[in-house]
């Protein structure tokens, strides 16, 4: 038992290494939230892999599904290559582990379910409302909805994104009195919606990433097909039940290896007392890197 918790320790502070080193260099800038200047140097051209705003005054990467948003339909750039290949590239080679590793929000998040409170699942149902975002706020609305230069509405970062509204908004509300002259109903809908979500990630774990986050929809939708996966050794299994137990986005690993909803956190692996669960490329015997 002993050696089993801690595997488990030992895994758990190396993905907190990972993610809280990804979070600083995401956003490097951190100086810049007194005053609430925002980074616009030439590393804003390039994406980070998790969500992360751009108008964050410590952020010095953009944001995949502001800038997605912003080029969609514009006559000069159309659907951005860079984007779609920086994203599918991405989502081909480790699937939503950018979510479990790399993602400041999914960080962010964490550190909230650590909050004491009742905890809750969610119904299996409300994770398909991410895809619904992805498909209408990401994808149709900025194709349809454009300015005089042809530049697609960012209508999942004006309307939704409780991440920009923590990360850029608030921190920009405190530095500049001249903004909040302005506030409308727009940011009341923000607001009320970052409540939600905060209140949502305290009781419920990740709760943006299982029902809101259009990236990891993308990045969920690549899990059947990435390289960086869940192999599990069905002979050796003894349906103990406590790689279900213990995933953070109730996935059950041995009958869903490669559910969309998998952040390849590796508390499965972990945990497993029979170690037949692997997180890797291809499988255990071929694999040249894995979590566990």
């Amino acid at each position: 038992m002993k050696v089993l918790q801690d595997r488990q320790r030992v895994q758990g502070v190396r993905r907190k290494i990972i993610q809280v080193a990804a979070f600083g260099f995401t956003n490097s800038h951190i100086g810049n939230f007194v005053g609430g200047k925002i980074y616009k140097g030439s590393w804003k051209n390039f994406c980070s892999p998790g969500l992360n705003c751009y108008s964050c005054p410590a952020a010095g990467l953009g944001c995949p599904i502001g800038a997605m948003q912003a080029v969609e339909n514009s006559p000069r750039f159309g659907i951005s290559v860079y984007l779609l290949g920086f994203v599918l590239a991405l989502g081909v080679l480790f699937g939503r582990a950018i979510c479990g590793y790399v993602c400041p929000f999914g960080l962010l998040q964490e550190l909230l379910h650590k909050i004491p409170s009742p905890k809750k699942h969610i119904p299996k149902p409300l994770t398909y409302i991410k895809y619904v975002l992805l498909a209408v706020f990401v994808l149709l609305i900025p194709a349809v909805v454009t300015d005089k230069y042809g530049i697609g509405a960012p209508a999942f970062c004006e309307y939704i994104c409780p991440a920009g509204t923590l990360e850029a908004g608030v921190p920009l509300l405190l530095a500049h009195p001249e903004l909040r002259m302005q506030l409308g109903g727009l940011f009341l809908l923000k607001a009320a919606i970052l409540v939600l979500t905060i209140v949502g990630c305290i009781i419920v774990c990740r709760f943006f990433c299982k029902i809101m986050c259009p990236l990891g929809a993308i990045y969920g939708l690549l899990n059947k097909i990435s390289l960086y996966r869940v192999h599990v050794e069905q002979a050796g299994c003894i349906s103990c039940g406590t790689c279900r137990e213990i995933c953070p986005m109730h996935v059950d690993p041995v009958t869903h290896p490669d559910s969309a909803e998998c952040i390849r956190c590796g508390k499965c692996a972990a945990a497993c007392p029979k170690q037949v669960i692997h997180i890797g490329l291809w499988n255990k015997k071929t694999s040249i890197t894995e979590m566990e």
